[in-house]
């Protein structure tokens, strides 16, 4: 910020900062005005120097503007006399033509001689050409040769035509024969230069560097000539014809322009490119053996910085063109393997191979810029979606095709069933077959070393799975409800299709764990918990439907059983009708224990145990009058019978434990009406209060009346709410009584 100007005041202020500083007034004074005439000198001075500098200059201006015109005018002059040299030579006409015919003569001795000459040098060009371009690796002794007699002959042809514009058309064409094997030598040699460019790599690697110096001697002569003829002819069609032809040069508008560094340039491009093609072809039916074999690669950039790159100036930038044309030719033969749709595992190696491209190609130091744009155009993680989209379609394909199969052969039950090593009936393999193909799959996706494929292709597994089981359950369903309705139309076998299928669905269960026990050590704590997820959803499933199938079985034995079961705690049922359902279970489950995987077996006993109560304890629940005590003794040859049955698969601990709540009926039944209550705390405080149930056996009780049932349901509904009663905290069978309506309880009494 600049500062303030100082006023006159403020000056005199800094002088007279005391009443004593009035005495050096005078001097103050003197000081100051000698100060000004110093300054006032100095600036006459400079104004003296700079008003001499003005005229000096002016002075000058003038002078040249003199000289100036006086150039100008000499110039119009020597333009006037030379425009006219007549004016000044009287016998310039007749030097002009003698000039001229001269200059024709020797040119026309010349031409003769060059003509009758041409011959004899197209053939030892010939010669020399066909030498060299035996052997296209080098060691091309005669190459700068051949280049010098062409170009000479080639100087003359164009020198020729160009002067045989105005000639007779009869002896253009026959100049035009005369040259026809010049034209043809010449265009072989063109061709040899872009073979020898074909083969750069191949001829430093014979040791023959020399070749390619002095190919690029060639090219960078003929391109200076080149640079000549195009500027020649811009300047013919910028300038008047008549000031055109002042310039002897011009005569050389005939040179054919020969290219020769962007023919070079673009045959080692087109040699890249053929070179990859030839080796995509030879592998074209296996690109694992294209990504494979492509170390040459390598070795060739190499060769190329080490022997290729000193052979070329440095404006051509030979390296970067060599690896930009690489780059290029791989990303076109890649995107071809991309094209054709191959396979996961295809998909899979070659997205590790170009992973290891890029590190490869940090290692040689190559410029990333020079690997733009990159492969694939850098989308090479869309591999992985590809092949996990491959990966889906085969599953989805492989799955639907073999579920197709096996449904057809479950509903048609045409063929017998196999049996397994262990006596077991068994499908024709849909288990291990699955499992074949998923663990191909993962084994695939676990080479990747990425965690993220291995849980997608996982996750996908157990979405194919999923939908077979759904498929299987909804099937044994329909078989079932067919079987329950129109038994007559239904293929028989359907019992063992369904153990079967069991069997099966637990070593798939099996054979899931397995799976989740190899992968669990190869995946990070993120993955394997998805992993973790994904199979133990897949092996639930695969035993909810074992599951199925075994509730299956034991609803055909009740299906089967339902005309008896129909009649239990009805008139028939005193008669003793336990002893049927027992005989046909025994039938069943003989079947079941031979045929059925005994951990199946096992569980389906569990279930069929439960199963029987529910159903006696349903009927029960639904009873009409019971004639006490015939009912009971009845009641008690039934547990007797049934525990015997169970007993020969359960042991006696368990089975005490299963029909305990048989005894604990039976007790209510059979106490009298006093100490009916006692019996039923001994049942409530095992499965709580069951009120609706116990009303209704009490009220079931023939040796009852209204009021007896009244009295012994008040007893307990009271004790019930001073001891604050509830149901246990598992639920026991209890919990799946069926229990009627008051309407119908009301009409059993």
């Amino acid at each position: 910020m600049a500062a303030a100007p100082v006023s006159a005041a403020q000056a005199i202020g800094e002088y007279l900062q005391s009443p004593d500083d009035l005495v050096k007034v005078a001097a103050y004074r003197k000081k100051l005005e000698k100060e000004k005439a110093s300054i006032d000198a100095r600036l006459k001075s400079g104004v003296k120097e700079q008003l001499q500098a003005t005229r000096e200059g002016l002075r000058k201006l003038l002078s040249t503007r003199t000289n100036v015109q006086t150039i100008k005018d000499e110039m119009v002059a020597i333009d006037r006399e030379c425009s006219d040299p007549q004016t000044q030579v009287a016998t310039f006409d007749q030097i002009s033509r003698v000039s001229m015919v001269h200059r024709n003569f020797v040119q026309t001795e010349e031409m003769v001689n060059n003509l009758l000459e041409m011959e004899s040098k197209l053939s030892e060009i010939g010669y020399m050409l066909d030498d060299d371009s035996a052997y296209i690796t080098g060691p091309a002794p005669n190459l700068l040769v051949i280049h010098y007699y062409l170009k000479q002959l080639e100087a003359f042809r164009n020198q020729t035509m160009h002067q045989a514009k105005k000639a007779s058309s009869d002896a253009r064409v026959y100049l035009t024969r005369r040259f026809e094997r010049l034209h043809t030598v010449i265009e072989q040699f063109d061709q040899y230069i872009i073979d020898l460019a074909n083969n750069v790599l191949d001829i430093v690697r014979e040791g023959n560097g020399h070749v390619i110096v002095r190919l690029i001697k060639i090219a960078e002569m003929e391109g200076r000539e080149d640079e000549k003829a195009i500027a020649i002819r811009l300047v013919k069609k910028a300038a008047k014809l008549d000031a055109a032809s002042k310039f002897k040069s011009m005569l050389a508008n005939a040179r054919v322009i020969k290219h020769y560094r962007s023919k070079i340039t673009k045959a080692i491009a087109d040699s890249i490119k053929a070179k990859f093609e030839r080796a995509y072809k030879q592998d074209e039916n296996d690109p694992m053996a294209f990504l494979d074999n492509l170390q040459w690669m390598y070795a060739d950039i190499i060769r190329i910085q080490s022997d290729v790159v000193p052979c070329f100036p440095a404006e051509y930038d030979i390296y970067s063109l060599y690896i930009r044309e690489y780059h290029k030719a791989l990303n076109t033969q890649i995107n071809k393997i991309v094209a054709s749709e191959p396979g996961a595992n295809v998909l899979l190696a070659l997205f590790e191979w170009l992973k290891q491209y890029k590190k490869d190609m940090r290692e040689l130091e190559v410029p990333p810029d020079l690997l733009e744009p990159p492969l694939l155009d850098g989308k090479e993680q869309s591999l992985i979606e590809d092949y996990l989209q491959v990966i889906i379609k085969k599953l989805d394909e492989w799955s639907s095709n073999m579920m197709k199969t096996e449904l057809e052969e479950f509903i048609l039950r045409q063929d017998p069933l196999e049996v397994d090593a262990d006596g077991q009936y068994a499908t024709q393999g849909g288990a291990g077959i699955l499992f074949q193909m998923v663990n191909q799959q993962i084994d695939l996706a676990t080479e990747s070393g990425q965690g993220a494929i291995l849980a997608r292709v996982v996750a996908e597994s157990n979405r194919v799975m999923r939908g077979m089981q759904d498929q299987w359950v909804k099937t044994v369903e329909q078989e079932y409800k067919k079987q329950v309705e129109k038994p007559e139309e239904i293929a028989p076998g359907l019992v063992e299709y369904v153990i079967a299928l069991a069997n099966d669905m637990l070593k798939s269960a099996d054979y899931a764990e397995a799976l989740l026990a190899r992968l669990e050590s190869l995946v990070s704590e993120k993955y394997r918990v998805q992993i973790n997820e994904k199979l133990n959803d897949a092996i639930d499933g695969y035993l909810d439907v074992a599951k199925k199938c075994t509730q299956t079985l034991i609803d055909m034995i009740f299906n089967d059983l339902k005309p008896v079961t129909k009649t239990l705690f009805h008139p028939p049922w005193y008669d003793g009708i336990l002893a049927q359902i027992v005989e046909t279970t025994r039938d069943y489950m003989d079947d079941y224990k031979e045929f059925l995987n005994p951990s199946l077996f096992e569980l389906l006993v569990e279930d069929l145990i439960d199963a029987f109560l529910l159903v006696y304890l349903n009927a029960l629940a639904s009873s009409p009058k019971l004639k006490i005590p015939a009912a009971t003794e009845r009641i008690k040859d039934d547990v007797d019978d049934a525990f015997r049955l169970f007993l020969t698969y359960k042991s006696q601990k368990d089975m005490e434990e299963y029909f305990e709540v048989l005894d604990l009926i039976l007790g209510i039944l059979e106490a009298s009406k006093e100490i009916v209550f006692l019996s039923y705390w001994s049942f409530a405080k095992k499965h709580g209060p069951n009120l609706a149930f116990v009303e209704g056996l009490i009220k079931a009780r023939g040796d009852l009346d209204r009021s007896g049932v009244s009295e012994v349901m008040d007893t307990i509904k009271r004790k019930v709410k001073d001891e604050n009663l509830s149901d246990p905290p598992e639920p026991t069978i209890m919990k799946k009584v069926a229990i009627q309506n008051a309407f119908s309880r009301f009409l059993r009494t």
